[in-house]
């Protein structure tokens, strides 16, 4: 019996090369990323520009033919278009706060000069965020101001804007607002799909009942 040795054509191994590139960019070890001590942070509208310029290229490239440089191209404006949406050191911030790393999250935190101009509005809801997080331990009345400008704003999921009327409640019992305290557990309650609060908002209810 003969077997034959089928290779792949040129244009299919020169796709599989450009993806693999592509992989190793793209899904670069990102607690790595996040111990590098400096990374320069693009505005949001730097971004869009980048993202059409190489989108631009890519169009080039695929009317010249070169269809493996044109894809390449395509994903790779990915990375600064999810990046305009998901800003990179909010992302890095929130790794550091998984891990309890206050300090580390701050760092992240403050490299965000002028948050109006360089997040979307939604990224701004979660600077507000994760900055009432930070302080919610040490300081009461800018954390709720924290807070409340997140939810003003605007938080992507359900979860963190129970959360965060969650914390507001808790701020609120502090200072003996019940009712105000009462409408916000109401409305963490109905946000908190997968019940992940149902604990904390059932203690919080009980200790209300003590005021």
């Amino acid at each position: 019996m003969v077997y034959l040795s089928v290779k792949p054509s040129a244009n299919i191994q020169s796709l599989f090369s450009i993806a693999s590139t592509f992989l190793k960019i793209f899904l670069i070890d990102f607690i790595t990323f996040a111990t590098l001590k400096k990374i320069i942070m693009f505005n949001k509208n730097i971004k869009l520009v980048l993202a059409g310029l190489i989108i631009a290229f890519a169009i080039y490239q695929f009317t010249e033919s070169n269809i493996g440089n044109g894809i390449f191209l395509i994903l790779l404006s990915t990375i600064f278009i999810f990046l305009y949406f998901k800003n990179e050191m909010i992302l890095l911030a929130f790794l550091k706060l998984r891990k309890q790393d206050m300090d580390g999250a701050k760092k992240w935190l403050d490299k965000i000069k002028n948050p109006e101009s360089a997040l979307v509005r939604k990224q701004q809801g979660y600077y507000n965020y994760l900055n009432g997080i930070m302080v919610s331990q040490t300081n009461l009345n800018l954390a709720e101001k924290f807070f409340k400008k997140a939810i003003e704003l605007g938080l992507s999921m359900d979860q963190d804007l129970a959360l965060a009327k969650l914390q507001l409640a808790g701020i609120a019992m502090t200072k003996r607002r019940k009712m105000e305290a009462n409408n916000l557990l109401t409305e963490a309650k109905k946000l908190d799909k997968h019940g992940m609060l149902k604990d904390q908002i059932k203690m919080m209810k009980e200790q209300m009942k003590r005021i």
